[in-house]
């Protein structure tokens, strides 16, 4: 099922910080095979304009990784598409079944920790999905854990098992490791990688690192003045070495594309 977003939104009955948001509309689905499909978008904060007619296409189990400058209008995509935005122009449509994860985990530090992967769920055997799902992200036995223990890395982890157990067919994940150390990002792109192959949802996934876009995604946008202005496949072969002719290739084309020098950068671009 997807929902249709047209012209003005009404907003997500769920809390903005949940993992799962919701957004009743029209009922209308995008093509099979299809988990978002956006035309003529368009989104003002008062006179100024930061998306502008984008058109876009997201197929089901697609990894597509989004890049743009500072104030490009990334994140306000990804909400639009997680149905907190509202005051849109366009259409929008999107799977019904999404989730959410942020640059902060945003557990709640009164609720231990499978209490923050199951937060809203109901029906049978609640719990033991929501240990099947720690267990997934490599936290089993941390089920009683409170937040305020947890590593920054394990606390993304438990969102991640928060939207994954949720079973979406579309996960929108902003910067969530922006805020990881250099080798806990590298574990959590091996996870990441791993739960998708194993739960094949589509993913749109917003960053300001272009290795991270490259390593990820099956295509990578880059968000210029409203649009996009480029849509570039990435065809770099597993496992995808940063040292492999055509990771530095494409590299060095995302950051032209974003203006940034190779010299002044060695991770991309805001």
């Amino acid at each position: 099922m997807a929902t249709r977003l047209h012209g003005h939104l009404r907003a997500p009955d769920t809390d903005p910080a949940a993992p799962v948001a919701p957004v009743p509309g029209a009922g209308a689905e995008p093509a099979a095979g299809v988990a978002v499909r956006v035309r003529g978008l368009r989104r003002a904060f008062g006179e100024r304009v930061v998306l502008d007619g984008v058109d876009l296409t997201i197929g089901a189990g697609e990894f597509v990784a989004l890049l743009g400058r500072s104030g490009s209008g990334k994140s306000t995509l990804l909400r639009i598409l997680g149905g907190f935005d509202t005051g849109i122009d366009g259409e929008v449509l999107a799977a019904r079944r999404r989730a959410v994860v942020f640059q902060e985990a945003r557990l709640l530090p009164w609720t231990r920790t499978l209490g923050n992967v199951v937060l809203g769920l109901t029906g049978p055997k609640v719990a033991e999905r929501g240990r099947a799902a720690l267990a997934e992200v490599g936290l089993a036995g941390r089920e009683r854990a409170w937040p305020v223990t947890l590593s920054g890395g394990e606390a993304q982890r438990v969102a991640l098992a928060r939207a994954l157990v949720r079973e979406p067919d579309l996960v929108l994940l902003d910067e969530p490791f922006g805020a990881l150390d250099a080798l806990t990002r590298i574990r959590m792109h091996a996870l990441l990688r791993e739960l998708c192959e194993r739960h094949q949802p589509a993913v749109l996934f917003v960053t300001h690192d272009v290795d991270e876009a490259v390593l990820l995604a099956d295509r990578v946008l880059v968000l210029t003045g409203g649009r996009f202005s480029l849509d570039v496949p990435v065809d770099v072969p597993a496992p995808r070495p940063r040292s492999h002719p055509e990771f530095v290739a494409l590299r060095s084309r995302l950051l032209a594309e974003l203006g940034v020098d190779e010299s002044e950068s060695a991770v991309g671009a805001a």
